[in-house]
């Protein structure tokens, strides 16, 4: 339903969580709640710099399953045309404190601001809620831009984040693949007759979770709650899509992509390490590349990697990806490794001999916790 100009004014009050005067004479910044203004959906569909993270249904998902509220910070008058915001989850968990995340489990998410300092007005609003103790820190993911030294942001974790150029033909895509590790590859997985399923079935989601938790435990990590898949499939109608390999009938790899405009991104890959040699996961990769093509996306987003990952970094290059250096910035400055982070890393070591169910029930427990 389209809203009236009067309509629109109405909701977006409503919606308006808070509203502070910052030291500059005449400045305010507002807290709204994206989910009940639609100033916010509109902004997201109109911004270049949105992602598949800005958007509602992300934001409704991460509210549902782990119960982070999500609020927008902005300079923008509830009457007014929504021109600028910085997005955040609450996380109101013990085992980390309360923070202020921009945003929880999402790759990046970049401040939807027209000016460096238009980012930094709104980043002096976030510093003063964690000085008066309101959050233990805050942090955000920008891919573009950096908050200004003022602010008192600090760098802390670096990734690598691959995008996928589409505009070239599938002969262009498919040579530009590593010869030995991707085109064999995919014909190594034809000549195996691998099969190929997609959809959102929920004999596709349990495959997938199957491989899932599979892989997670090969990491030393519990899995994702199943939940948190279910509600992205209710959530992406038309834009999601599970990807399942087969070795005769068994699942021997499996993706999950979201399309969000003229992109399409890689969230979620799992497989059974038996099977690798038969090309699974290259397969699934082209065959999701060859979908975007047809639906004349420009763009595949591969997502985040580890720096102290150079395996998965070389694959998503291997598959003609552009990797570039993602950064998160916190405030106050917070250490590489936390008390917390090692109690995490104690509890890894338990993983590989944890039953399937109780591994599933530590994720449910765990990721509600860490975002």
């Amino acid at each position: 339903m389209k809203l009236g100009v009067g309509t629109a004014a109405r909701a977006a009050t409503s919606a308006v969580i808070r509203s502070v005067e910052l030291e500059s004479p005449g400045t305010n910044v507002y807290e709204i709640d994206p989910l009940r203004d639609a100033r916010w959906e509109a902004l997201v569909n109109s911004h270049d710099g949105a992602s598949v993270f800005h958007s509602t249904n992300w934001l409704k998902t991460l509210n549902t399953v782990y119960g982070y509220d999500p609020v927008v910070i902005t300079s923008c008058r509830p009457e007014a045309e929504l021109t600028n915001g910085l997005v955040f989850c609450r996380v109101k968990r013990w085992l980390r404190g309360p923070r202020f995340i921009s945003l929880p489990f999402s790759d990046y998410c970049d401040p939807l601001v027209n000016n460096p300092g238009e980012l930094d007005g709104l980043l002096f609003y976030v510093r003063k809620q964690v000085d008066t103790g309101r959050w233990k820190y805050t942090e955000i993911r920008p891919t573009l831009g950096q908050p200004g030294g003022q602010t008192g942001f600090s760098k802390r974790a670096a990734y690598r984040l691959h995008h996928l150029n589409l505009s070239g033909s599938v002969q262009e895509l498919f040579d530009s693949c590593h010869k030995s590790c991707i085109q064999r590859k995919i014909r190594r997985a034809q000549r195996e007759k691998l099969g190929y399923q997609q959809g959102t079935s929920e004999a596709l989601l349990g495959e997938f979770y199957n491989l899932l938790v599979m892989t997670r435990r090969r990491q030393c990590l519990p899995p994702q709650p199943l939940a948190w898949f279910r509600a992205l499939v209710d959530a992406f109608v038309g834009n999601l899509t599970i990807r399942v390999a087969s070795k005769g009938n068994l699942p021997v790899a499996s993706i999950l992509t979201i399309t969000h405009k003229k992109c399409m991104v890689y969230k979620y890959g799992c497989s059974d390490a038996r099977f690798h040699k038969f090309g699974g996961m290259p397969f699934l990769f082209w065959n999701a590349i060859l979908e975007a093509k047809e639906r004349g996306l420009q763009q595949m987003d591969m997502g985040r990697s580890d720096i102290s990952n150079p395996g998965l970094i070389s694959f998503k290059e291997h598959l003609g990806a552009v990797g570039t250096e993602l950064r998160y910035w916190t405030y106050p400055e917070q250490s590489e490794l936390t008390e917390d982070d090692w109690k995490i890393k104690a509890f890894r070591q338990t993983v590989p001999v944890m039953p399937d169910l109780v591994l599933k029930a530590v994720g449910g427990f765990l990721y509600r916790h860490v975002g």
